[in-house]
């Protein structure tokens, strides 16, 4: 029996509102994450793993920033002549009403349906970008035959009073998903999409073009109508009875906010973390250059961090995470936040409950943040600051400010 054709699509598109300054001028996928990775990584790394190597990636918002940190797929050993990496930005055809910049990751593969037909794949691996977890994608791929489904789920618990956030569903005792809720109010189940889908690749096209049709009957909308996959085409799908969960065990997190964002690099700081990021039978691969090592100075106190490759540190570290090249002077505090790539903070500054991009300067006696209410702040609570910002010498930024990318505050 011949081995049937999988290809993987990344949709690395999305702009990440949510995440507000910090993806101003990045898209969300390329978000650092621990330091050293970015967050479209963990996918990628996954199907590396799981020997899939016809990958694509969806890119639309800041793909520059998706490119730079794909490097053609080499970390990943997808630079291959055939099969192997392609990147697919929106397309513009004469004519064509439905080419252009996707509305939603269901519209993304409707656009880009013609590439699929001629790939001609019988499996159509899904994946979000910006999520944290590990997975080997055969199994979902074997779920799938065995229950002989058009669509199967990678599905995961999640607090209830966090449901809302998520795409949830509830499943009788052979998986089956028998019910489907996008973003309720009021969820009633703790079954939450890990945004990992199997589709027969066939059904997949057919379906979305009779919702194509559905919605826009005389074609002459500059929109398809079909949105995220949770609008349309997950509901039709599991009207047709043959869609099913396959139910992801160990560590996941959807980082898609500030506050889950910290919440996932807390994590990491715990005594026995829920995720192994140094795994070394299942490495995160990474583009991340190599730099010299940390250097920690005679002053310096640190506690319960991640210190990357780079670092210069002459004060106070604790319970924080920071990325490579990262200069922490004399007198100076970072608790509790973190602080991307070669970010300064100089002598007697603080920074508290605080996520602070890229080549941004904290002048002296500067003071960043603020402690939250509770052991875990909200987004309210976190203070942001965006790419290339300068926090001026002696200035107070308070407890949920944000600072905008090259500001000056």
């Amino acid at each position: 029996m011949a081995r049937e054709k999988v290809l993987a699509l990344v949709l690395a598109g999305g702009q990440g509102g949510r995440m507000e300054v910090l993806t101003q001028e990045r898209a969300k996928p390329a978000l650092p994450y621990a330091g050293v990775y970015r967050l479209i990584d963990f996918a990628l790394s996954n199907l590396a793993h799981s020997g899939i190597d016809n990958v694509w990636v969806v890119v639309q918002y800041e793909t520059h920033s998706i490119n730079d940190v794909l490097a053609n797929g080499r970390p990943w050993d997808l630079d291959r002549t055939h099969g192997g990496l392609m990147i697919l930005p929106p397309q513009q055809g004469a004519g064509a009403k439905d080419t252009g910049f996707a509305e939603g990751n269901a519209d993304a593969i409707f656009r880009n349906r013609r590439l699929l037909r001629e790939f001609d794949p019988d499996l159509l691996l899904v994946l979000s970008a910006d999520h944290i977890y590990k997975l080997d994608y055969n199994d979902v791929i074997a779920t799938h035959r065995a229950k002989d489904a058009t669509c199967t789920l990678v599905t995961t618990h999640v607090p209830i009073a966090e449901a809302f956030n998520f795409g949830v569903v509830t499943v009788n005792r052979e998986n089956r998903v028998t019910g489907f809720d996008y973003k309720p109010e009021a969820p009633t189940s703790d079954i939450a999409l890990a945004e990992v889908f199997v589709y027969d690749a066939a059904v997949l096209l057919e379906t979305l073009e009779t919702l194509h049709e559905r919605l826009d009957p005389d074609g002459e909308g500059g929109s398809t109508g079909l949105e995220d996959f949770g609008d349309q085409l997950l509901p039709e799908l599991v009207r047709a009875g043959k869609v099913y969960a396959h139910e992801l065990e160990g560590y996941w997190k959807d980082v898609g906010r500030p506050e889950s964002y910290f919440q996932s690099h807390m994590d990491l700081l715990a005594e026995h973390p829920g995720l192994a990021l140094d795994d070394q039978r299942w490495p995160v691969l990474t583009l991340e250059p190599q730099r010299m090592p940390a250097r920690i100075h005679e002053t310096a106190a640190i506690t319960n961090s991640l210190i990357s490759p780079g670092c210069d540190i002459r004060g106070e570290v604790a319970r924080s995470v920071l990325a490579p090249g990262v200069v922490v002077e004399e007198g100076a505090t970072v608790q509790d936040s973190i602080v991307f790539h070669d970010t300064v903070v100089e002598a007697s500054a603080s920074v508290q409950f605080a996520i602070v991009d890229a080549l941004v300067r904290i002048g002296a006696r500067a003071r960043v943040g603020g402690e939250p209410r509770n052991e875990l702040p909200t987004t309210e609570e976190l203070t942001l600051i965006g790419q290339g910002a300068t926090i001026e010498g002696g200035s107070t930024v308070k407890r949920g400010a944000r600072v905008e990318p090259e500001a000056t505050a």
